[in-house]
């Protein structure tokens, strides 16, 4: 049979920049299997299925998968799936709409704003406060792994860490945006220092200099997730509110953070974080972005 599809980019506001996606609408009747090989054919960092409320409080039951695996949580899904569904229901109509969206971690709840036809921006609650999984590894086994120097790991508290708001990683601080882009996995060294991770991945992020408030830049290499690299990554944001809160001298207080990511890769993109802080302790946490529809057609399966 035939089903729906429709791709965008997320966390920017431009065709052919960001994160692509790819959302299955009509999934029901696809099993796991054929869910997987959907998503190879998409050959996209993720792709999402979307299955009628299983609750009818909430807009739509959604499953997330990548190349190599099923995920519980990702952000640039959940923002672009909430901007196509918007867009859908307001039949292109500026305006702002909230649903929540039912994934394995749990309902996520979403706003979404309706720019024009084929574009809008959402948010979304972390449905899981981030949380330490483990020990970070030592500055000399994440230079081996990244093809750095072992002096260019950390900067100001920062240090590597382990965190997790539904999908775990290892978040590697270095010293310079330079640093940044030379980093590269090393194949082997990457998967002695990181394969203890059920599927190893690696956060490599620096401080953007001089930049006017909390903006940083942000690599994400996933080859346990069957991503080389991946232009935007909502859920290792929401991990890094774990790293902000270890490692960066958050007050209480609403903090807005910017960053950064897919530059190295041609497909700039700008994830937002807000994160709020009460009595020393995150209170909660939301991630939001843009999304423009590229291309929809039907696939036959």
């Amino acid at each position: 049979m035939s089903r729906r599809f429709v791709t965008l980019d997320v966390f920017t506001g431009e065709r052919f920049a960001g994160n692509p996606l790819a959302v299955v609408l009509d999934a029901e009747g696809l099993d796991t299997a054929a869910m997987q090989r959907i998503t190879k054919e998409f050959n996209l960092s993720e792709t999402v299925f979307v299955f009628p409320a299983s609750d009818p409080r909430q807009r739509a039951d959604i499953r997330i998968f990548t190349p190599a695996r099923e995920l519980p949580f990702a952000g640039h899904p959940t923002v672009g799936t909430a901007v196509l569904l918007a867009l859908l229901d307001q039949n292109g109509e500026p305006g702002a709409v909230a649903f929540g969206l039912k994934e394995q971690v749990g309902i996520v709840p979403c706003a979404v704003e309706v720019m024009d036809e084929a574009s809008g921006t959402a948010r979304f609650r972390l449905p899981r406060l981030p949380f330490t999984w483990g020990e970070g590894k030592e500055s000399k086994d994440c230079g081996w792994s990244l093809g750095l120097d072992p002096t260019e790991i950390g900067f100001d508290q920062h240090i590597p860490s382990r965190h997790s708001a539904g999908v775990a990683y290892d978040l590697v601080p270095v010293s310079s945006l330079d640093a940044l882009a030379r980093s590269k996995p090393q194949s082997e060294a990457f998967d002695k220092v990181f394969g203890d991770s059920d599927h190893p991945s690696a956060y490599v992020y620096a401080r953007i200099p001089d930049a006017e408030g909390l903006r940083f830049r942000a690599r994400m290499f996933g080859p346990g997730m069957g991503i080389v690299e991946d232009p935007a990554t909502g859920s290792a944001a929401a991990a890094f509110a774990g790293a902000l809160m270890q490692c960066e001298p958050l007050g209480d207080g609403e903090h807005n953070i910017v960053i950064e990511q897919g530059v190295e890769m041609g497909r700039p993109s700008e994830i937002r974080l807000q994160m709020v802080i009460k009595d020393g302790a995150l209170l909660s946490a939301e991630i939001g972005g843009g999304a423009v529809m590229v291309s929809r057609g039907e696939i036959f399966a």
